[in-house]
């Protein structure tokens, strides 16, 4: 979902520009295949960091047990880690500044979704107390 806002609100390259991050920048004049790629680099770094969270929430189960702050903090993490650490160290050596509506549009399209996500779909934990009704 979240290339999907990314793309209405920036324009359908922007998976080109994704694929440069590999290639460098001239994948950003590339045709259908470097689109795809870009789409699929998309899509791996997304489920990397929902893989992520999941394996931590394995071990810290307050990421389980309040989705809203966590998924809301993980977002801005994301956010700021691809904007900070990545994008200056891909194929396109860019910068891009921080913003509130990027991080709103992050924590809202998926931070919250994959904390969410993990909530509901992640096993129930064996260490905590039932108590009986």
């Amino acid at each position: 979902m979240n290339i999907l806002w990314v793309c209405i609100q920036e324009g359908w390259d922007i998976p080109l520009y994704i694929a440069a991050g590999l290639l460098g920048r001239q994948a950003v004049h590339g045709g259908v295949g470097t689109w795809v790629l870009g789409l699929a680099l998309h899509f791996f770094i997304a489920c990397i960091w929902a893989a992520v969270y999941y394996l931590a929430s394995r071990k810290l189960p307050f990421l389980t047990e309040h989705p809203f702050i966590c998924g809301v903090n993980f977002g801005v993490w994301v956010q700021l880690f691809m904007l900070l650490v990545v994008l200056p160290h891909s194929g396109l050596h860019g910068t891009e500044p921080v913003t509130l509506y990027g991080l709103g549009v992050k924590i809202l399209v998926f931070g919250l979704p994959v904390a969410y996500s993990v909530r509901y779909f992640a096993p129930a934990r064996s260490d905590r107390q039932v108590i009986p009704s």
